[in-house]
């Protein structure tokens, strides 16, 4: 089973998310958090948040980009546990045993989208208002295997 972590490439999303994703927690889309606002939300730092955040699972934070790696089954339990927590907490749900329904459900939406990438692939999100909702847009960004001169730079030391 896939999921996607966050990554970053450079300290970018400590300066546009109120409150950044951690480099390397769980992420998922996150869209849910939207699902009640309009225009008038859409201003500062939560609009950054709304256009292209994805949802950390530990801290709530979010982040720009997510790469595909493998999680376990206990992982993905306690995941669950702590999105079910997140949704009685912050979102009124009426019991952990019905929010659990619901994280396992946006658990699984992220991990269906992972499970046909290959490991490390990046991903980002896009999110626009319509008359209908939100709408969300996934893009993949491969991420093939960098040679060594790409990083190494050669030539004769200095006599």
């Amino acid at each position: 089973m896939k999921l996607a972590r966050a990554i970053h490439f450079d300290e970018s999303d400590i300066q546009v998310f109120h409150q950044p994703a951690r480099t390397g927690e769980w992420a998922i889309s996150g869209g849910f958090e939207f699902s009640n606002w309009g225009d008038a939300d859409l201003t500062g730092k939560a609009r950054q948040a709304f256009a292209n955040g994805w949802l950390g699972v530990e801290t709530f934070g979010r982040v720009t980009f997510v790469a595909v790696t493998q999680i376990e089954q206990g992982e993905f339990d306690a995941l669950a546990d702590t999105l079910a927590q997140h949704f009685v907490a912050v979102y009124g749900a009426p019991s952990l045993e019905q929010a659990r329904v619901v994280a396992l459900d946006e658990l699984g939406q992220m991990s269906n989208m992972c499970d046909d990438q290959d490991a490390n692939t990046l991903m980002s999100v896009q999110r626009e208002l319509t008359d209908a909702g939100v709408k969300e847009t996934y893009h993949i960004i491969d991420s093939p295997e960098a040679g060594l001169e790409q990083f190494a730079v050669h030539g004769e030391p200095d006599e």
